[in-house]
């Protein structure tokens, strides 16, 4: 049995440790080990990513304990390419933590970013909803340490409202699991994909409740309305690296309705088929339009983001609830776009924010090199609000082009093209006070001296907007790979097929 799928969660999941309770007193040798453990991570990722590119599912079975007995790792398209993405931004975003020194301002910092690591990594690998929850407890612990990370009033508070927010979402995951695992005897992901098609639709009840406390659950993590207040106050408080990393925090949501929704709910079982259409879509409506109206009037340049952040969810979000090959294809180039656009527009943040010493937008004296942060702010805001050249307007077209079936055609492009303008009109009404405005104010007498970006501080996200025009320069190769990633997504006979012991083994 190889050992390869498993690496990307026993890999942080043995270095944390050795990193809190061996190198916690030098700085120096936890940020090598934890930089060395995240580019061995980028290499496994690689590895799974070639593994699967063929299209074979394959399994690991901790134990050697056949499913659904024992715990199940898969790995297929969509799991190797999120372990990917996350492998990637872990490592710009750990680099820029590290060149501007935020890694240094609290104790624990890379084990607990790796604990995160882990976390993320098992909950797109497992095959099993119960591990689904375990993976999300890591999260919820390892993130709220890196949330409060470097301390502060305002910090505490918001993550106070964080944890309270999911721990109640992991109290409904229990009930939700309490309930699939009565009704049908096994949590196991392609266990249920066959036994839940079994039970007739009237007598489906209990079923459906499970999958509405799941999407519940799901949406929670997904910063979906009307559970998506937590996210602003959240990330517009964590220190700014954290909050870059936290972009794929919301993923994972996504991720997990996709994932279940899809293969145990989705098409041949007749008490679930379309329970998760009909909440999704209205609700990733109003949530486009809670993040583009919250752009539009904030006021401080981190919760901006954040709500940019919100309103990507709910594009995101739209073209996953009508659950088709062609719609999910366009969600997962989004997603990858997404992810890279919100992490870059934290880490521009951080640099602006750092040397301004406020987070308000309002006309301040120019910075050093105002120039440069002008340029980085356009190219990454212009990348989420999706205006061209890069890869935003090529997903918000392509999630456009998948939405135009005569029921969903007139809410979702009135609502994502809406919600765009909105966004554009934020930015630049944000970009405007940061940059062009402050050039025509003089410094105040004895202001503190600016402090140059070095070369490894802008690097990050240099490489962030690089990749997004990567993206829209490759859109060709990679939205086919997607195409081919959806179609193995949802072939249902081919995942229970390798889960359950006649596909190929890993």
């Amino acid at each position: 049995m190889m050992h390869w799928i498993i690496l990307p969660v026993v890999l942080p999941a043995m270095l944390a440790p050795i990193i809190a309770f061996v190198m916690r007193h030098d700085i120096t040798l936890a940020r090598t080990a934890s930089v060395a453990g995240t580019v061995v991570l980028v290499g496994i990722a690689l590895v799974l990513t070639g593994m699967a590119a063929d299209g074979t599912t394959h399994v690991y079975r901790l134990g050697d304990w056949p499913a659904p007995f024992g715990i199940v790792l898969v790995l297929d398209r969509l799991s190797a390419l999120m372990v990917l993405l996350t492998s990637v931004l872990a490592l710009m975003v750990l680099l820029h933590a590290i060149a501007t020194g935020w890694d240094a301002r609290g104790r624990h910092f890379h084990a607990l970013f790796q604990f995160q690591l882990m976390g993320i990594s098992g909950a797109f690998l497992t095959g099993d909803v119960f591990n689904l929850f375990v993976f999300f407890e890591v999260l919820l612990i390892a993130s709220y340490g890196l949330m409060i990370h470097s301390g502060g009033k305002a910090r505490m508070r918001a993550g106070l409202q964080y944890v309270v927010m999911n721990l109640a979402g992991s109290t409904l995951f229990l009930f939700a699991l309490g309930t699939l695992y009565a009704t049908t005897g096994t949590l196991n992901i392609a266990d249920l994909a066959v036994r839940i098609p079994q039970i007739p639709a009237e007598e489906a009840a209990l079923v459906r409740v499970a999958a509405i406390l799941l999407m519940i659950v799901f949406a929670v993590k997904a910063a979906l309305f009307p559970v998506q207040f937590w996210l602003p106050a959240t990330y517009a408080n964590a220190p700014a690296p954290v909050a870059a990393l936290f972009a794929i925090m919301t993923k994972v949501g996504a991720y997990a309705i996709l994932r279940v929704h899809t293969t145990a709910f989705g098409p041949g079982s007749p008490g679930t088929a379309d329970l998760a259409a009909t909440w999704l879509f209205p609700a990733a409506i109003v949530t486009i339009a809670v993040g583009a109206i919250g752009v539009l009037g904030a006021r401080r340049l981190m919760p901006l983001i954040a709500f940019s952040v919100v309103g990507s969810m709910g594009t995101l979000l739209v073209a996953v609830a009508v659950f088709s090959t062609t719609a999910t294809s366009a969600a997962l180039y989004y997603m990858v776009h997404s992810t890279f656009a919100a992490a870059c527009l934290f880490l521009i943040a951080d640099l602006v924010v750092t040397r301004r010493e406020a987070d308000s937008l309002t006309p301040a004296p120019a910075t050093v090199q105002n120039g440069l942060f002008a340029a980085l702010f356009f190219g990454a805001a212009i990348a989420m609000a999706g205006m061209p050249p890069l890869s935003g307007f090529l997903g918000k077209l392509l999630v456009l082009d998948a939405l135009r079936d005569p029921g969903v055609i007139g809410w979702a492009w009135t609502a994502i093209l809406a919600g765009s303008l909105l966004t554009i009109v934020g930015f630049a009404r944000a970009g405007s006070a940061l940059f062009w405005k402050s050039t025509a104010l003089p410094a105040p007498d004895g202001a503190s001296p600016a402090t140059r970006a070095t070369p490894m501080e802008i690097a990050p996200t240099l490489a962030m907007l690089l990749t997004l025009g990567a993206l829209a320069v490759f859109a060709g190769p990679v939205s086919a790979y997607l195409q081919d990633t959806t179609t193995q997504l949802f072939d249902r006979a081919g995942y229970i097929s390798a889960v359950l012991g006649t596909g190929e083994e890993g």
